[in-house]
């Protein structure tokens, strides 16, 4: 099973690729609160039909770049619909 995680797209303007920003909650080991994290991810668009906004779900692969190892898997939700 491959690595999958589901975030929104902060960055296409490169060709082909897109920054996608996949938040989490962890809790805090002290206070007990959770907390939101964020970490940035780069990942391949092929036909270029991510846009900004759109929430994806991005799948790990074989590295493609020095920074990129993730596709794109699906469009969970458009932001213009």
């Amino acid at each position: 099973m491959r690595q999958n995680f589901v975030g929104m797209v902060v960055s296409n303007a490169m060709q082909k690729t897109v920054k996608v920003k996949v938040i989490r909650q962890k809790l805090h080991p002290v206070v007990l609160k959770t907390m939101k994290t964020h970490k940035n991810y780069l990942a391949h668009d092929e036909n270029q039909l991510c846009g900004l906004g759109d929430v994806v779900r991005i799948e790990a692969c074989r590295p493609l770049s020095k920074h990129k190892k993730f596709t794109v898997a699906e469009i969970v939700r458009s932001s213009k619909a």
